[in-house]
């Protein structure tokens, strides 16, 4: 049976973690979000979470944000490459209500799935 857990393992915690997933990340984006993947030596995805107060000034709209990202996650995490995910939030990304936003995220999710089948 399959675990749709998000385990401490399942997230990027440090600094280091973060800066090799921005050095020569593969991108997928849409004006109101962007998921920076980099390949891993795990067995398993792993995501990072970057939300700014320019973006979102409330901590509740933040929150938001990234609970129904870790969500999608979690949902998805079997289907996912061994990658470092990095969910970077941009303007406008507020406006969305959370079925568009769920989608939005699938079809990111998608788009990163198939560039790691192409590399």
């Amino acid at each position: 049976m399959v675990k749709l857990n998000f385990s401490r393992e399942l997230r990027l915690l440090t600094p280091i973690q973060f800066k090799n997933v921005f050095e020569q990340p593969f991108r997928a984006s849409t004006p109101e979000i962007t998921i920076l993947a980099r390949k891993n030596n795990l067995e398993h995805p792993r995501l990072g979470l970057t939300v700014a107060k320019k973006h979102l000034k409330r901590a509740h709209e933040r929150n938001r944000i990234k609970r129904l990202v870790r969500e999608s996650f979690r949902l998805s995490q079997h289907r996912l490459p061994a990658y470092d995910f990095v969910f970077v939030a941009k303007n406008g990304i507020g406006k969305l209500d959370n079925s568009a936003f769920a989608q939005i995220l699938e079809k990111l999710w998608q788009r990163h799935i198939r560039l790691a089948q192409k590399s």
